[in-house]
C-alpha cells in the first residue's frame, strides 16, 4: 500500500487506491500563472475544466518558481527539499537532490518519462538527472536570462545543445508542444508514460506568439479592493516601504497583464495538440492530465507591482484542473485545500508506487468524488529572503485565515471571512487574541526546521 503524509509529513496508509490501471500521467505546468486566468484558456475548458475537476482552492506552499518546482517533483515541503530560493546557497537547480524524485518514482515502476520545457532555475548542463528517459530541457545559467524565455532559448536535446533563434516558428511554447506531441506519439503502447510540460508563459516578459500579438483587446485590468492599496500602515514595513503605483508602473502592469493572457493562448494550444496525440494514440481514456502552475503572481495588489514571493492570497494560489476519465467523467469543483506538494503522491497512487518523504496527500480520493472524512484545515507557507526585500516567514493558510511570522518580528493576522482581500491586518485586535495565539502556535509546529537564517521572535 502506498502512503501519504498528514499534517506534519508523518506517513500514514493511503485510502485504498480507485485505479486499477497504471494510467498515464500528463503534467502541464505553467509559469507564474494567476488562479484566476482560466477563463482566457478554451481548450483548457473544454478538454480539461469540462471533462475534470477544477480545484477551487489550490496553493503553493512556496511561492517561487526554483522551491515550487522542487516540492512538485517530490511531494515536500521547502524545508524537506532544502530549496527556498532560485540561486545561491539554498537555492537553484545545484541546491536540488533529484536521487527520489516523481520521475525515479515512475520510471521504477516502468513509465516512460519525458520532461519539455523548464526543469529548474540555474540548470545549464550536460546532465540529465535520474529517471527520465526523454530529456528536453533549457537551459537557463545561474541567473535566468528572461529575456531568452520566448525566443533565442537553448535547450538540451537528450545530450545535445541546441539553441533557437527568433523566428515565428521558433517560438518557445510551440517548440515545446511540438515536442511533447512526438513523446506521446512515439512512446511504446506497451508503456505508460509520464510527461512532465513546462511552457515558460506567462512568465515575464510575457511574449506572445505571433499569432496572438492583438488578443483581448478590450480586456478589463484587474481592479479589486486591494489594487494599488490606499492605506498599509497595518502592513509590515516591506509592504509600507512600497510607494503608490502611479500611472506610469500602472500602465505598465496593465500592459503586461493582457500579455500574459496573450501568452497562455499558446499554451492552450499546446494542451489541445496534448490531448489529441493522446486520443490519436488511444491513450487519452486512461490518462490523468493536470494542469498547474508553480506559482501566482500579484498585479498591483497592496502595492506589490508584479510579483510573488509575499504570502498572500494572490501570490500563493494557482489554477489546477485535473481530467482522469475513469474517476471525472463530468465536470465538478472541488473546494478542497490543496497544494502542490500533493501532485507527486497523487501521481504515485495512480501509478501504484510509493513516495518517499512525501508530505502531501493524495487527490486521487477527491477525484473519485470519495473524499476521506478528513482532510487538511492548514497549510505552511515557507520564504527564505534571497536578494529580496520581503523578510523570510513562516505562515499558515487555514480555511478561514492567513496568520504570517517574520524574521522581522513583525506578524500580520487576517480574516478572510470578512477581509477576503487582506485589506486590514488584526494581529494586534484583542478581538482575535486567540486566534492568533492558536495559529501562532501552529505555526511554530509546521515551520520545523524554519527557513535558514530565520529565528523565532
Amino acid at each position: 500500500m502506498s502512503t501519504v503524509s498528514g499534517a506534519r509529513g508523518s506517513a500514514v496508509p493511503a485510502r485504498a487506491s480507485t485505479v486499477t490501471t497504471p494510467p498515464n500521467i500528463v503534467l502541464i505546468l505553467t509559469d507564474d500563472q494567476r488562479w484566476n486566468s482560466l477563463w482566457a484558456m478554451p481548450n483548457v475548458q473544454s478538454d480539461l475544466a469540462a471533462k475534470g475537476v477544477t480545484f477551487s482552492n489550490s496553493f503553493v506552499v512556496d511561492s517561487l518558481c526554483c522551491p515550487s518546482r522542487a516540492s512538485i517533483l517530490t511531494g515536500k515541503y521547502s524545508h524537506g527539499t532544502s530549496v527556498y530560493a532560485n540561486a545561491g546557497d539554498y537555492g537553484g537547480f545545484h541546491r536540488f537532490s533529484d536521487v527520489s524524485t516523481v520521475a525515479t518514482w515512475l520510471h521504477g515502476a516502468g513509465y516512460h518519462t519525458g520532461l519539455v520545457g523548464k526543469y529548474l532555475n540555474g540548470y545549464k548542463f550536460n546532465y540529465i538527472p535520474p529517471g527520465w528517459d526523454r530529456w528536453f530541457a533549457v537551459q537557463q545559467g545561474v541567473i535566468d536570462n528572461e529575456s531568452a524565455y520566448y525566443y533565442n532559448y537553448s535547450v538540451l536535446d537528450q545530450s545535445t545543445p541546441v539553441t533557437y533563434g527568433n523566428s515565428p516558428a521558433e517560438y518557445s511554447t510551440d517548440v515545446f508542444a511540438a515536442q511533447a506531441d512526438s513523446f506521446i506519439r512515439g512512446a511504446d503502447q506497451a508503456q505508460p508514460l509520464f510527461l512532465y510540460f513546462a511552457p515558460a508563459a506567462p512568465h515575464f516578459p510575457a511574449k506572445p506568439a505571433d499569432r496572438y500579438q492583438s488578443a483581448f483587446p478590450d480586456l478589463t485590468p484587474v481592479r479589486p479592493p486591494n489594487y494599488n492599496e490606499a492605506q498599509v500602515f497595518d502592513k509590515p514595513a516591506y509592504i509600507r516601504r512600497q510607494k503608490l503605483l502611479g500611472p506610469v508602473d500602472l500602465a505598465t502592469v496593465d500592459a503586461f497583464e493582457v500579455n500574459q493572457y496573450r501568452t497562455l493562448l499558446a499554451v492552450d494550444d499546446a494542451v489541445h495538440t496534448i490531448v489529441t496525440a493522446l486520443a490519436d494514440t488511444g491513450r487519452l481514456a486512461n490518462t490523468m492530465i493536470v494542469f498547474a502552475s508553480d506559482n501566482g503572481l500579484t498585479l498591483a495588489e497592496h502595492r506589490w507591482k508584479t510579483g510573488k514571493l509575499v504570502p498572500y492570497e494572490e501570490s500563493i494560489r494557482v489554477p489546477l484542473v485535473i481530467r482522469y476519465d475513469p474517476l471525472t467523467a463530468s465536470p465538478s469543483v472541488d473546494d478542497h485545500m490543496v497544494a502542490n506538494i500533493d501532485l507527486a503522491p497523487t501521481f504515485a497512487e495512480a501509478a501504484g508506487v510509493s513516495a518517499p518523504g512525501a508530505e502531501g496527500l493524495s487527490l486521487v480520493p477527491l477525484l473519485s468524488g470519495q473524499p476521506p472524512p478528513t482532510w487538511r484545515s492548514d497549510f505552511l507557507i515557507e520564504h527564505m529572503q534571497y536578494k529580496d526585500p520581503v523578510p523570510s516567514y513562516c505562515a499558515v493558510r487555514t480555511a478561514q485565515s492567513l496568520f504570517v511570522t517574520y524574521n522581522t518580528g513583525e506578524t500580520e493576522f487576517y480574516d478572510l471571512n470578512a477581509d477576503p482581500f487582506e485589506l486590514v491586518n488584526k494581529a494586534a485586535d484583542p478581538a482575535y487574541a486567540s486566534d492568533v495565539a492558536a495559529l501562532s502556535t501552529r505555526d511554530h509546529e509546521l515551520c520545523t526546521p524554519v527557513p535558514p537564517g530565520f529565528v523565532w521572535p
